[in-house]
């Protein structure tokens, strides 16, 4: 019997079990034709039907403890290492807690380690403020009541914090148009605050942040936002991600994806430096602050102008 000599390693606490079964999918797959049996003979030997077996080498169905070590005693291979990948893969997402299904695009970003993306009216995400969160999801749900609302509030800052995270960080790099910086969403007072902390952020060293101009060509050169999702392992695909008005797109096309990199490469180029970009948002959330504190001064003068007049009215009506 083969042992595997990787030993024991301890799985991370947040973790994707829709990619601990493609991991374990792909694994069972090359020990099973490592062994030299086709799935027929395999799907037999186990005590099950083929599509069965089938489905489980893609990672459509779950593998159970159970069920692995058979597989392991049939083809004649022992790794302890595989079992904690089976129990990690049954495992609850930790974004269940928040109302959130599995194989989302949340499922997708908790095992990738690198993100890039477009965005053409929106803050990144990841970069939003819980206010702007907040704004977006009271205004973007249906029928959404503050519960959702803030759960949904609450997963995404969860999100944020791989960024600085220690032992599993996130590199980000954000594309976002300028038309997006002006999109007042929540107001004058919650965007200029928005605007600030993406310049916060953007002193991170795993934060990449660049502005599309208007003038720059590159919002007609991609027509839409979208999101690659990279990852470390070289067996799992990159991902493309992106949402439209019925709900969201994802896909592995090894096509697709590479037109997706080719996309974000051009608007990179067009796109301000990370250092000019944050200068940039700097300027225009010190002009947003500027007007909303023009705006609200002429509003005190109005009312402070409306003052005597109304005191006069009521003089009068006595």
């Amino acid at each position: 019997m083969v042992v595997s000599s990787s030993g024991r390693s301890p799985v991370a606490a947040r973790t994707s079990p829709t990619f601990r079964r493609r991991q374990l999918a792909r694994r069972i797959r090359q020990l099973r034709e490592s062994a030299g049996l086709t799935q027929g003979e395999a799907a037999s030997g186990l005590d099950m039907s083929t599509s069965a077996l089938s489905r489980k080498e893609t990672g459509d169905a779950a593998t159970s403890v159970h069920e692995l070590r058979s597989m392991l005693d049939l083809y004649d291979h022992y790794d302890p290492d595989l079992l904690d990948l089976a129990r990690a893969a049954r495992r609850k997402g930790w974004w269940r807690e928040y109302g959130i299904e599995d194989r989302g695009y949340v499922d997708l970003e908790t095992e990738a380690f690198s993100v890039r993306e477009v965005h053409l009216s929106l803050v990144p995400g990841l970069l939003q403020t819980s206010d702007y969160m907040r704004c977006l999801f009271a205004t973007g749900l249906l029928g959404s009541s503050p519960e959702l609302v803030e759960q949904e509030t609450a997963a995404r800052l969860v999100r944020q914090r791989r960024l600085d995270d220690r032992e599993q960080p996130l590199q980000l790099h954000a594309v976002i148009a300028e038309s997006a910086l002006h999109n007042q969403v929540g107001g004058p007072r919650v965007m200029a605050r928005q605007l600030e902390d993406i310049v916060e952020r953007g002193a991170m060293s795993t934060v990449t942040v660049q502005v599309l101009p208007r003038d720059s060509g590159g919002c007609a050169a991609v027509q839409s936002s979208f999101v690659l999702l990279d990852y470390a392992e070289p067996e799992q695909p990159d991902i493309l991600h992106f949402e439209h008005v019925a709900g969201s797109f994802q896909t592995e096309a090894g096509s697709a994806v590479r037109a997706a990199g080719v996309a974000f490469q051009d608007v990179c180029d067009r796109a301000l430096s990370h250092e000019d970009s944050l200068r940039f948002v700097e300027r225009v959330a010190a002009e947003l602050e500027g007007g909303r504190c023009e705006g609200e001064a002429r509003f005190r003068a109005a009312v402070a102008a409306e003052q005597p007049n109304h005191r006069g009215r009521q003089r009068r009506l006595r």
